[in-house]
């Protein structure tokens, strides 16, 4: 019997006798998901390695301590995989993703007794090493205080670098009720971190 384990963002094929298989990862999203509904489940490989840093930066957002951030991300995966065929693969596979890791991360903060403070300059978020450790402290603090839907809204546009319609996208909702929940948040976090966000944020 064949089990697929992710672990430390390493999709493990656990099988015997198994003939050695292609190097996927140059698979698309939907290849490897038609690859893996078709019983090629060490396809799933080429899911995990593409989006691994992403899942990790979104989650540690979320819950702000390293090691916990690995661990929900990790979940997400797995429990994305459990189920792969509730997913239309004519659409993209990641806002779905993300509504998993979202949840995921969302649970874990209610079981969450105490928040630890991850040390920031291991967040590995920031682009511009010629940040200081002051402003990093000053922006996940910022980032923090946001209500959960602008929060969301800034990672995704900033951090992750998506568009408005991905944004809108991935978190379910119009994209005028992005571009509200952007204004809204850059005011608060100007505020903190003035022009931090450049121009846009004016």
């Amino acid at each position: 019997m064949r089990q697929v384990q992710v672990v430390g963002y390493r999709t493990v094929h656990v099988a015997q006798n198994v003939a050695p298989v292609m190097e996927r990862r140059d698979l698309s999203d939907s290849e490897a998901i038609q690859a893996i509904r078709a019983g090629d489940r060490e396809a799933y490989k080429a899911i995990v390695e593409r989006y691994m840093k992403r899942a990790y930066g979104i989650a540690l957002t979320f819950v702000r301590n390293t090691q916990d951030a690995l661990d929900v991300s990790q979940m997400a995966f797995i429990k994305a995989y459990k189920n792969l065929k509730r997913f239309d693969a004519e659409r993209p596979f990641f806002p779905w993703f993300y509504r998993i890791l979202r949840n995921i991360c969302l649970d874990h903060l209610k079981r969450a007794s105490r928040r630890r403070e991850i040390p920031l300059e291991d967040a590995g978020v920031l682009k511009t090493e010629a940040e200081d450790y002051e402003m990093k402290r000053m922006l996940w603090q910022a980032i923090e205080d946001l209500p959960l839907e602008q929060r969301e809204a800034i990672v995704l546009r900033y951090f992750e670098g998506m568009s408005y319609k991905e944004v809108a996208e991935t978190l379910e909702i119009p994209i005028g009720t992005v571009m509200s929940s952007l204004h809204y948040a850059k005011r608060k976090m100007k505020k903190a971190i003035g022009g931090f966000l450049g121009e846009e944020a004016k």
